[in-house]
């Protein structure tokens, strides 16, 4: 979320940049991407970085992911589970399958790399990254 004042004070509005940007940096609980920070985990989407409520431990629900399943133009969706790799979920890679959409769990260190690597030969690619 982002703090921003407003005439009745402070309003909090949802993180988003709106555009598509490689990681620069990644630990301390964030990332820094296109001269920014960002504490917290993140969805990278053809439609713009936005900040997500996941943490490390939390559940790999479908529910969790209903940004990138309402999302058009992802193929490949890297999932950044923290500082280890956890297996995705049937019903998760399920959902994800009905819609076209492969998935790949891993650390989030190696979906940064991988994603930046993606990103650059402008392939159809989204990441979810949990923060570390």
């Amino acid at each position: 979320m982002v703090f921003g004042f407003g005439n009745k004070g402070i309003i909090v509005r949802e993180a988003h940049f709106p555009g598509r940007e490689p990681i620069d940096a990644y630990g301390n609980g964030g990332f820094r991407f296109a001269d920014m920070s960002h504490k917290g985990s993140l969805l990278l989407l053809p439609s713009g970085i936005y900040g997500w409520d996941m943490a490390e431990g939390d559940s790999l629900s479908v529910d969790r992911f209903d940004r990138v399943l309402n999302e058009t133009g992802v193929e490949f969706l890297l999932i950044g589970t923290g500082k280890s790799m956890r297996l995705v979920p049937q019903e998760l890679r399920e959902a994800l399958k009905a819609r076209g959409i492969s998935s790949d769990p891993m650390g989030t260190g190696a979906a940064v790399r991988t994603y930046n690597i993606m990103l650059a030969e402008q392939r159809p690619v989204a990441a979810a990254l949990i923060a570390v």
